[in-house]
């Protein structure tokens, strides 16, 4: 019985594979999954601290049903997915002598539906896939794969969330796809082929853990590859849009930014995807007065577009048809368009993608489930070919800036696993060198950097004009640098070291270091970064 968790940014969605039916089902937690008949059932990506030092929280329905989220309280988290592994996280609470990181929220989140999910389903330890998104640096993966290991899950799969939501919408092989995953904090766009290959002997997906073996491998059944061709995202979802209505009532209106005007912005929202009108009344209950909010569809669309809301999603499309060109791919050359996440009902968006595509070409009937759905393929015979996201590259000192800056070694786009490792030769810089030291970073693309912090109860993200290229450095602390011992010491003039760069078929990031003095093997085949 495999299980699938899409873990988003606004709400969570939990499936499982139906061996009766052989079709997948979403599955509802009691006292954690929305009870307002919604189908499906999703799960709200909230959480309330009530004692930082024992961890005790409440997650999901439970926060709304006990009115958490609607008062100013440092205790109360939403949207906290989006500063999970993120560089710059700003200031951050202090609970109960604790200070509360993100990556601490998350873990808490998911350890309360994982053991809410084995009370239901006393298997779902034996084998999950979770679903990650596509820009997400390493840094994030490996978060996730730490917590999969305290709750010691035995087998566990990761899948970015467009390729998840192409296999979940099920459509037929050999068909060009671009995802358009916009949820509550990323849009993510992926240009996906699905194909048919000969069975493979490498596990399915992308495995942490290994486990019994996958159904392909036990029936012997040619499996699906989704090759992903192109990738682009943006730090900007649902939750952006929120604020901006609170900051337009906030002007209009006089209206103060709580959490309460944020979920009845959140509201009208959702309401102008149903209609051209909205209204929802608000009450203070500390100056006794009421506020009547209406927005007219008209008057949304016209806060987006003071936001440079449409000019960004260009941006990102443009970025797939850069990356898809290269490969000799047009946009005419795409047989479907498939929306998923919250905010990719909203008409604006609907009537933004067909601007560039065919209405018939266009698919939305599945925005919360197809991730989920989809993801839980990976267990049912469905095999993934990626590249990578990111580049890997050195840090040097740059003497014409007089600042350190990157110099890539391992380009983004590399298929993995790499067939010939990439060669580095070092040597010393002054007389007596007793090592060499490295700092490792995952390149990210060229763009301004997002600080995540919070102000008050609203978690915010800021674009920093360094107009730089984003870094994750994987070994920048102490006793991490240092690659090479050097016996004996170094002199400059010659080259004294070796460095090997490659990426194996599980996406480590590993290290051969050779010593060409000493003719010795310092490193071998090291990794840098582990998922595990």
């Amino acid at each position: 019985m495999g299980i699938a968790i899409d873990f988003g940014t606004s709400n969570t969605v939990i499936a499982r594979w139906n061996r009766a039916t052989q079709q997948p089902e979403t599955l509802s937690l009691p006292g954690i999954s929305d009870r307002s008949g919604q189908n499906p059932p999703l799960i709200p990506s909230l959480l309330y601290v009530e004692d930082a030092s024992q961890g005790k929280v409440v997650v999901g329905q439970a926060v709304r049903d006990r009115a958490l989220d609607l008062s100013t309280d440092l205790r109360f988290f939403r949207n906290f997915k989006r500063g999970i592994g993120s560089s710059v996280q700003g200031f951050l609470p202090e609970l109960d002598g604790h200070t509360i990181r993100f990556e601490q929220i998350g873990q808490w989140f998911l350890a309360q539906l994982v053991q809410q999910l084995k009370t239901i389903e006393p298997d779902a330890r034996q084998s999950i896939v979770f679903t990650v998104p596509v820009d997400s640096f390493e840094a994030y993966r490996l978060w996730l794969g730490q917590v999969c290991e305290s709750l010691q899950l035995e087998q566990v799969r990761m899948l970015d969330e467009p390729t998840a939501a192409a296999l979940g919408y099920g459509l037929a092989d050999r068909e060009l796809l671009l995802v358009i995953d916009f949820g509550g904090g990323t849009l993510d766009l992926s240009l996906v082929r699905l194909d048919s290959a000969h069975l493979r002997t490498k596990p399915l997906g992308f495995i942490l853990k290994w486990g019994q073996k996958s159904f392909a491998e036990q029936s012997g059944q040619q499996p699906k590859i989704a090759r992903v061709l192109a990738k682009a995202g943006q730090n900007l979802g649902g939750s952006d849009i929120d604020h901006w209505l609170v900051d337009y009532f906030a002007e209009t209106q006089g209206l103060a930014a709580t959490a309460l005007t944020t979920r009845l912005a959140e509201r009208l929202k959702i309401q102008l995807s149903l209609q051209t009108q909205a209204q929802e009344v608000y009450f203070n209950d500390e100056t006794f007065e009421s506020y009547e909010l209406q927005l007219s569809r008209d008057q949304f669309e016209d806060i987006l577009t003071q936001r440079l809301f449409f000019e960004r999603l260009n941006a990102a499309l443009s970025q797939v048809v850069q990356q898809a060109r290269r490969q000799g791919v047009e946009l005419t050359d795409i047989d479907a368009v498939l929306l998923v996440g919250g905010t990719a009902q909203i008409p604006a968006v609907q009537t933004w993608v067909q601007q560039y595509f065919e209405a018939g070409k266009v698919r939305c009937e599945k925005p919360f489930e197809a991730i989920a759905h989809g993801a839980l393929q990976l267990s049912q015979g469905i095999e993934v070919k990626d590249f990578l996201y990111h580049g890997y590259g050195i840090r040097y000192w740059d003497r014409r800036h007089s600042c350190h800056n990157w110099h890539p070694l391992i380009k983004a786009g590399q298929a993995y696993p790499m067939a010939n490792p990439v060669e580095l030769l070092l040597g010393a810089s002054v007389d007596n060198q007793p090592s060499i030291e490295l700092v490792i970073g995952e390149l990210g693309i060229e763009a301004n950097q997002t600080e995540v912090y919070f102000d008050g109860d609203r978690l915010v993200t800021r674009r920093l004009d360094s107009s730089q290229t984003q870094v994750q450095p994987l070994n920048d602390r102490d006793g991490a640098r240092k690659i090479a011992k050097l016996e004996p010491p170094g002199h400059p003039g010659s080259d004294r070291v070796k460095v090997l760069f490659r990426v194996d078929d599980q996406r480590f990031l590993r290290i051969t270091v050779e010593d060409l003095l000493a003719l010795q093997t310092l490193i071998d085949d090291q990794p840098v970064v582990q998922l595990r």
